[in-house]
């Protein structure tokens, strides 16, 4: 099979041995493979997979079943995405059948493609660990990235108000348009984000550049996810401000997380959101598709951060 490596910078679409299919597992022929950051830094030799996780880059995809191990319930000929922790940008991938899900009604091949990994980032921090309850307020840094794309339009689905930094008033009024209450742009002073404070949840992929602000935006009682490093890794903080307002300070990583973990949250998420695609209260986001063969302007225009929403790879277009 071909499928997509990330070598010292370079991305090579090449013959790789395709994954053998056991007991618990499917094979799925690729339609689409969502496109994300970490693919970004996985090329440039940041963030490498999981030990015993293939290197192939990709993790999400869409597709269809076309070989089904002993145990599941999944069937040969099922349109379904999947949640990867390496290997969805091939032309096959095997997968724990739990980290598959029946493509929601309505959506095509190619939206599915976007859904797993930004959904399932969004729905675990915000919902899991963060423990968001009815009413409370979201402050969501990023929040047109595509992981802040899916928590705007869960905050609204679930009766969180929610406010965004963004690069730019265009991706600001487009985080307005799904539901965000507001926002700052990065280029402003983000001292802004205090008149819409305090905030009892940040999400933040930023990390150290935004350290000594999260705490002081935050309410007595608030929970701060860093779920990425975008804004560096070493910060200097006053610990007695977590003290004082008694915040929670939560870690968290998706890719890392046992098989396990991660079919609990999807079967939770195949209850509690999967229904909000089929009637339209959620929506893929999905603003740009690139071919296979087009996969370095694909690469290019993720990390030009004009990309607002979520980007797809087409792998098989006979598929989409």
């Amino acid at each position: 099979m071909k499928a997509l490596q990330g070598i010292e910078g370079q991305l090579e679409w090449t013959e790789r041995a395709a994954p053998a299919c056991g007991e618990g597992q499917i094979r799925i022929r690729v339609a689409a493979a969502g496109l994300n950051r970490a693919d970004l830094l996985q090329r440039a030799g940041h963030y490498p997979p999981p030990p015993g996780v293939t290197d192939v880059l990709g993790l999400e995809c869409s597709g269809i079943v076309s070989e089904a191990g002993a145990g599941v319930s999944h069937r040969v000929g099922d349109r379904v995405c999947a949640l990867l922790a390496g290997g969805g940008m091939a032309e096959e991938v095997v997968v724990d059948a739990r980290h598959a899900l029946a493509i929601p009604s309505g959506l095509s091949l190619a939206e599915a493609a976007v859904i797993p990994e930004v959904y399932a980032t969004a729905w675990l921090n915000l919902f899991r660990l963060g423990a968001l309850r009815t009413g409370e307020k979201v402050l969501l840094h990023a929040g047109a990235s595509g992981v802040g794309s899916a928590a705007i339009q869960l905050c609204k689905a679930f009766g969180n108000p929610c406010w965004v930094s963004v690069g730019s008033a265009e991706r600001l009024a487009y985080c307005e348009s799904l539901g965000a209450e507001g926002g700052v742009l990065r280029g402003d002073s983000l001292e802004a984000l205090r008149d819409f404070g305090p905030f009892d949840m940040i999400l933040d992929p930023v990390g150290a550049k935004y350290a000594a602000l999260n705490t002081q935006l935050l309410a007595t009682g608030g929970r701060w996810v860093i779920i990425g490093l975008m804004g560096g890794r070493k910060a200097e903080m006053d610990l007695a401000a977590l003290l004082a307002k008694r915040i929670q300070l939560v870690g968290s990583t998706l890719r890392s997380r046992n098989a396990d973990d991660k079919a609990e949250l999807l079967a939770d998420m195949h209850r509690r959101i999967w229904p909000l695609f089929a009637d339209k209260t959620l929506s893929p986001r999905l603003e740009r598709s690139f071919p296979i063969r087009d996969v370095e302007t694909a690469f290019a225009a993720l990390a030009s951060n004009q990309v607002s929403g979520k980007a797809v790879l087409v792998i098989d277009d006979s598929l989409v």
